[in-house]
């Protein structure tokens, strides 16, 4: 830190002659010798220098001036600093001046506060490194930070990766070989993964590769989905309550057990063969597959790939090998039935005949009365699928297939899992997040007749419709009371409402699994208020990417399925046939959450904040978390019929044995057993 002073003695010389008083405390005297390096002070005789002040004198008078120095450079302004430095050219005229206390303080203001160019970029870089500093911490405290990802079209890495849980795919074994590791190893997350890779491609979505439904999850490898995840943006809010928002159900050790008894048999001799056409949309379709392959073993029938329905409300022309893997379908139920792609040649001779069978039949009546048309018939074509096959009090054997059928055998084709894996990365890379099932449609809508909330033209268009549709008999319908009793979807602002009283933050992801909402985005407008993060395929995927899926109904609601049994949360707003289908799938994998709104309750209390006998704030939320704290998901046995209701209608009142298949294809194991 010491300044060196380099002053010729002729300088100094010259500057004692024109100074007015000489140091107290120096006495410099000459000796006979004419070197110029024979001068000393008192304080050190012994000492011989060159004329000027002692050098050992100006040592120690800086290095006791050196810790000062530091404390008063580190308050010093920038304002102080540039003055300090500008008196820098007078301080040689003060080299000669008095070293007592009060010299010293004249001398740190002149000489020694005369900063070198090395000192000059110390403090600077200091001042510059605080600043830094300072601003960086305003930042963080003033700014929201949001993390997403800088391409909204992010490229896939599958070729190694975990399941979302942390579970090795195993390639090698089925999915309830997979799903009781799983579930007997983790007690209180069950969770059967749904897609997985295969041994051979067939297509690719950017990097991605094509997997098998319902053998293992998505997961990008760089997202995780662990509540200690900080880059989310549903968790950098701090949210308090994460395992009440994200957490699945305790599945209380329930586990799929699909698999035969031991007396079960493969099929035996077929008696004739069995057409189905299939009718309603694609979930529709599904749960009647399922049925017709159930019939096909109890009828003792080959089965011909059923042909799907291409005359309803969609109009959509699709092949069952365009939605479904036809050749996975026949393979996988090689030792229940037989199924064949079409009829063999040479049977047009054949008498056949076309059956309407009757709805929610048990097992004697097809072991009996469709059975015995053999007789006289080698072809029964069932004219419809829907709803043929009751619920309950069937065979074990029976009810098992018709899980084996659903879950299993009827997956997907492969663009169509490419797809909706595709799909299911991208809405991973914002974090958890919520699928949506917002049946604010237009067919839907015609078909429940309800308007609330619609214009008198939309409403006056949607009567039409449904006067329109030939097979939609009941042609006048009161909204207003369809609405109280709850039988209307919810309207986006009244699922707005469900989500910001759960807890939901307002940047959470949430996709929207449902065709063309019913008044386009001005519609969403009350629910995009509240979730600005509103995504669905079309806003994932390009046109390109999607262009082999337009104008076919069936593909696109399948992507959207996929989407939905891989979300976080499903939320249907109203019960149809998909959210049937997504619950009763997502309780088979591990009763993965899926929160079922209570309409009738949700209804009355918008209407009360409508008319302001209620007000939109924390009590109504918390009454509307009451309701639905037992509506989350969770295992409990299938829901019979309702009291007093005899006939058709009793069935009807019952849940769906494709909304909840417990108890028949999910039994409680014991967990030390099991080890």
């Amino acid at each position: 830190m010491a300044n060196v002073f380099l002053i010729s003695s002729r300088n100094r010389r010259s500057m004692r002659t024109t100074t007015e008083s000489k140091p107290k405390n120096l006495t410099v005297k000459r000796s006979d010798s004419s070197s110029d390096y024979n001068y000393s002070c008192k304080k050190h005789p012994k000492h011989r220098q060159s004329p000027g002040i002692c050098s050992l004198c100006l040592n120690e008078s800086l290095s006791k001036l050196s810790s000062e120095f530091y404390d008063y450079s580190s308050s010093m302004s920038s304002s102080s600093l540039a003055k300090t430095m500008s008196s820098c050219s007078s301080a040689s005229s003060e080299s000669e001046s008095d070293f007592s206390s009060t010299a010293i303080s004249s001398y740190y203001s002149s000489v020694s506060s005369c900063l070198s160019p090395l000192q000059h970029r110390y403090m600077i870089r200091r001042v510059l490194i605080w600043a830094i500093c300072v601003m960086t911490l305003l930042c963080f405290l003033t700014v929201h930070i949001y993390v997403a990802p800088f391409n909204r079209l992010p490229k896939l890495h599958l070729n190694h990766h975990n399941t979302r849980r942390g579970y090795i795919i195993d390639y090698n074994k089925s999915i309830t070989e997979q799903s009781l590791t799983r579930n007997l190893s983790r007690p209180e997350s069950n969770e059967i993964p749904l897609i997985s890779n295969p041994k051979t491609n067939e297509i690719q979505y950017q990097s991605s590769i094509s997997e098998h439904i319902n053998n293992t999850e998505l997961v990008p490898p760089h997202v995780s989905t662990s509540p200690s995840s900080s880059s989310k943006l549903n968790i950098t809010s701090g949210i308090p309550d994460f395992d009440k928002l994200w957490k699945h159900p305790p599945n209380r050790n329930f586990v799929p057990c699909v698999s035969p008894n031991p007396s079960y048999t493969s099929p035996l001799e077929s008696r004739g063969y069995l057409l189905v056409h299939t009718n309603g949309g694609l979930n529709q379709m599904r749960a009647g597959i399922c049925d017709m392959v159930a019939i096909a073993r109890i009828i003792n029938a080959t089965l011909v790939v059923p042909e799907l329905d291409k005359r309803s409300f969609w109009q959509d022309t699709s092949k069952f090998s365009d939605v479904f893997d036809e050749d996975h379908f026949i393979n996988a139920l090689s030792k229940d039935i037989r199924v064949i792609k079409k009829l063999p040649k040479g049977i047009d001779g054949l008498t056949k005949v076309v059956k309407h069978f009757k709805s929610y039949s048990g097992l004697s009546y097809y072991q009996n009365e469709i059975a015995s048309m053999w007789d006289e018939y080698k072809v029964i074509r069932a004219a419809k699928s829907d709803s043929r096959l009751a619920n309950n009090n069937l065979p074990p054997d029976i009810q098992k297939l018709r899980c084996r059928a659903c879950y299993e055998a009827l997956r997907f084709s492969t663009k169509i899992r490419s797809m909706g894996e595709l799909l299911v990365d991208r809405m991973r890379s914002y974090g958890l997040y919520i699928a949506l099932h917002l049946r604010f449609e237009k067919e839907m809508l015609a078909f429940s007749g309800c308007n609330h909330g619609l214009s008198a033209s939309e409403a006056a268009e949607l009567r039409r419709i449904r006067k329109n549709t030939a097979y939609w008999k009941v042609k006048d319908i009161d909204g207003r009371v369809q609405r109280l009793k709850g039988y209307c979807p919810l309207t986006p602002k009244e699922v707005g409402i469900l989500l910001t009283a759960l807890g939901y933050s307002s940047d959470t992801p949430v996709y929207i699994a449902a065709g063309e909402i019913y008044g386009g985005e001005s519609r969403l407008a009350d629910l995009r208020s509240r979730f600005s993060m509103l995504m669905s395929k079309e806003k994932l995927a390009t046109r390109e990417e999607l262009k082999t899926f337009m104008n076919h109904s069936t593909q696109m609601a399948a992507l959207d399925y996929i989407v939905s049994i891989e979300s976080d949360v499903f939320i249907p707003p109203y019960s149809g046939n998909m959210a049937r289908a997504v619950e009763g799938h997502r309780r088979f994998l591990g009763h993965r959450k899926t929160i079922s709104p209570d309409r009738k309750a949700i209804v009355r209390l918008v209407d009360r904040i409508g008319r302001g006998a209620e007000k939109d704030n924390r009590k109504v939320y918390e009454r509307i978390n009451e309701i639905h704290n037992t509506r989350q998901g969770s295992p409990r046995r299938r829901k019979g019929p309702a009291s007093g209701t005899k006939g058709l209608e009793r069935h009807r009142s019952e849940e769906s044995f494709y909304e909840n298949p417990l108890p028949d294809c999910l039994c409680q194991r014991d967990p030390s057993k099991a080890r």
